[in-house]
């Protein structure tokens, strides 16, 4: 595969928010300090993000052409096969951004070692050169990553990397229809949570943590249960927060394991207020009200991160 542009993926610094939100930088500066806040803190990281930047462009621009394009455009940016994709930020960004560039490799760049754990953004400014070089010559990795499916019943489609969650978008019961391996049961819970391979050690495991605190209380059993797959595996994990079982909620459906064969369907019971949004990213959602049916899928394109 022959790449003719390099596809720079950033967001905005916090400080560059602050002065967003305050108008200048002077009065983000006043504020942040009037409320005991380090200011240089912001400043900091800034400028170190931004020499990160410019190491990367300078490196880029010797043998591609360069392109960078804010997070906030990724849903509408059109990519092409000839595109090579950088991130530069969180870890967030990232699987943000593997939803919108059909299975393009990306390279992630971690541009603060010393702020960001970088977990999926496993190089620094100064490997890009050697990275650039081996994809010029055609001599590269990538570990590829399975991304869950969201189809509504009128076409609309969501993916994600990390996790689903489907429910209320507020702190009231999600009412809704659960399907999965041929049973069916009304539900009124938190929402439901649903896990690929790489969230697995994210929200996923903040709710086998709270089980296993539960269960070592109430019945001093010190073996934790959990489940960590392959950011690979052709597998999804859904779990139900906190179901309700009342005369017109059951509870039996609360955990199971999604492959190729066996999906996930959900049919809203919300007049208003549901929500299908993907990675912990609010804005990045489907409507999921009364008259929608979803099923969630192991998505057919998988996320390619260079090695």
């Amino acid at each position: 595969m022959k790449f003719e542009s390099v596809i720079i993926i950033r967001d905005k610094t916090r400080l560059e928010q602050l002065i967003e939100r305050f108008n200048s930088k002077a009065q983000a500066k006043f504020y942040i300090e009037s409320s005991g806040g380090d200011f240089a803190f912001f400043e900091l990281e800034h400028s170190t993000f931004y020499e990160s930047l410019s190491k990367i462009k300078e490196a880029i621009t010797r043998n591609f052409k360069l392109k960078v394009i804010n997070r906030s455009f990724l849903p509408t940016y059109i990519f092409t096969a000839k595109d090579l994709v950088v991130v530069i930020g969180q870890d967030g960004l990232l699987a943000n951004t593997a939803k919108y560039v059909n299975g393009l490799p990306i390279i992630g760049i971690n541009p603060d070692i010393e702020r960001y754990d970088g977990v999926l953004l496993k190089h620094s400014p100064g490997d890009l050169n050697r990275l650039l070089k081996n994809v010029i010559k055609g001599d590269f990795d990538t570990k590829q990553v399975t991304m869950a499916k969201a189809t509504l019943n009128d076409g609309q489609e969501l993916l994600a990397f990390n996790d689903f969650y489907i429910g209320a978008d507020s702190h009231v019961s999600s009412r809704y229809s659960i399907a999965f391996n041929g049973e069916k049961e009304h539900q009124s819970s938190s929402g439901i949570i649903v896990s690929t391979g790489a969230g697995s050690t994210g929200w996923l495991s903040s709710i086998f943590n709270m089980t296993n605190n539960i269960n070592t209380y109430q019945n001093n059993n010190t073996e934790d249960c959990g489940l960590t797959l392959d950011w690979n595996a052709n597998k999804l994990v859904f779990v139900v927060r906190e179901p309700f079982l009342s005369k017109m909620s059951q509870i039996k459906i609360g955990y199971g394991i999604i492959t190729k064969n066996n999906t996930l369907k959900i049919e809203s019971n919300m007049p208003t207020k549901g929500v299908i949004f993907s990675d912990g990213i609010e804005s990045d959602f489907l409507n999921f009200n009364s008259g929608s049916i979803v099923e969630i899928s192991i998505a057919a394109e998988k996320a390619n991160l260079m090695i």
